[in-house]
């Protein structure tokens, strides 16, 4: 008899990828969307589609009663709110409510995957002899982060003998991204830009190292509560993804560096311009401190140890495959 995995954001991009990996596994997978979601991409991996209340844990208890769950991953998240209380309402209040839920029903949970970010910690200064480790004090520079920095919190002071697996991927990159797709939309247009040139140091990891290691986290015996900084290992200049770019599609880009003090002009003027909108603009000032932050990169010692993940794509292999994606359906 299958296992069961009730997965949350199973619509969105890392979650897409999620349930495929899943089934792939030969899981038995209960995918946690909107009524809303578009579901057509991930339809023919997903056994059984759920509709819950995210914030109701006693619905989310009758439900995990019912369906008796082996294991759960919840990547479900917003990544941008101008109220911080609605960001902290999602990103602290569901997970609250999921692990309060699975942990009081009766059910053969063995572990929980929850999808943080590394944003929780926050970048280190340039010249800094050590990478982000799990235990990097918490400076977070953005709403997002903060939010993400709540939710660990909250775990390790109310569930911190939960069987849970709190994971901090950095920047994720793969097929169906939307964020980073907008730099190579730019880039196809014949623009490599940048805020200021100070160096950075970057670190990246490709969505499917990023699930096989999310679904290691519930399948892999591990203690108590764990945490895991997560990225393919590496440490990236901030021109390498052009450099991978200029590879794949043999072209030349006008590289430009956009003096720091105009950008930050026009952050401050958006942020006011936005202020009655509920939408958000594409710079303000906390995204601008996030894309001029000096050094992302990262530990992964303790995931390699404990859950035995070898990330099987480095930047140039991941981003590779991911661009011939891009190109083949004819997003570029």
């Amino acid at each position: 008899m299958k296992k069961k995995i009730f997965i949350t954001g199973a619509s969105g991009f890392v979650g897409s990828h999620l349930v495929e990996a899943a089934q792939n596994l030969g899981l038995e997978v209960h995918a946690a969307v909107r009524k809303s979601s578009n579901i057509r991409d991930i339809e023919p991996f997903v056994d059984q589609f759920v509709f819950p209340d995210l914030g109701n844990p006693q619905e989310l208890k009758s439900l995990f009663n019912k369906e008796q769950y082996s294991y759960i991953i919840h990547a479900a998240a917003i990544t941008k709110a101008k109220d911080e209380n609605v960001m902290r309402l999602v990103n602290v209040g569901y997970t609250d409510s999921i692990l309060d839920a699975a942990t009081a029903a009766e059910m053969p949970l063995e572990r929980i995957s929850y999808v943080s970010s590394l944003a929780a910690i926050g970048p280190i200064p340039y010249a800094s002899e050590k990478l982000i480790t799990e235990n990097t004090p918490y400076n977070p520079l953005t709403v997002y982060g903060r939010s993400k920095e709540a939710s660990e919190l909250m775990i390790q002071q109310k569930f911190k003998d939960a069987p849970v697996s709190i994971f901090r991927p950095t920047a994720v990159y793969g097929p169906r991204e939307k964020d980073i797709f907008i730099l190579f939309d730019t880039m196809k247009k014949g623009f490599d830009p940048y805020i200021g040139r100070n160096p950075q140091k970057l670190s990246f990891i490709y969505v499917k190292d990023l699930v096989d290691v999310l679904l290691k986290g519930v399948i892999v015996k591990q203690d108590g509560l764990q945490i895991y900084n997560i990225s393919d290992g590496e440490v990236y200049s901030r021109y390498a993804m052009a450099e991978i770019f200029k590879e794949v599609f043999q072209k030349r880009m006008f590289r430009m560096h956009v003096p720091l003090g105009l950008v930050r002009s026009v952050a401050e003027i958006s942020q006011r311009l936005y202020r009655n909108s509920s939408k958000t603009p594409v710079i303000y000032p906390e995204r601008l401190r996030e894309l001029t932050a000096e050094n992302w990169g990262c530990d992964i010692t303790h995931a390699m140890n404990n859950l035995d993940f070898k990330p099987q794509y480095n930047l140039q292999t991941g981003l590779k495959e991911s661009l011939i994606w891009y190109k083949e359906n004819k997003w570029l």
